[in-house]
């Protein structure tokens, strides 16, 4: 735990949230995604913001947080750092994401959105986690 760096934990934990509002933006997936969860913007704007943005960064900082101590061990280097970010977004979160979604029937939209997401988020969490060691 003393080797944790607790604000590159923080830092993580706000790139995760601000690459979920890009990803999720109609500029980039935005429109693909609702159209895969049949929501429309009626629907997102009864929805209780505060908590589910609330929930969603808490969740990034205890995905960080897990991360963090699985790579802040000083004999693992920056680029094994983001090898093994890597392969948990998407060997962990993305596959098992896509195993969910095979089951509820959904789309290879869906899965590609979502699971690239997650992808992206742990590989810029662990470039953030293995450069501020």
């Amino acid at each position: 735990m003393e080797k944790i760096n607790f604000l590159a934990v923080l830092a993580a934990a706000v790139s995760t949230f601000l690459i979920g509002g890009l990803w999720y933006s109609k500029a980039l997936f935005g429109k693909a995604w609702m159209k895969e969860n049949n929501l429309t913007d009626e629907q997102l704007k009864t929805t209780n913001s505060a908590k589910i943005f609330g929930l969603s960064f808490l969740f990034s900082l205890f995905m960080a947080f897990n991360l963090a101590m699985f790579v802040s061990d000083p004999e693992i280097d920056f680029m094994m750092t983001v090898i093994y970010s890597l392969c948990v977004g998407l060997g962990w979160i993305a596959f098992g994401l896509a195993i969910i979604a095979l089951f509820e029937l959904r789309s290879w939209k869906y899965i590609f959105i979502n699971g690239g997401y997650m992808t992206i988020a742990f590989l810029i969490q662990g470039i953030i986690l293995g450069a501020w060691k």
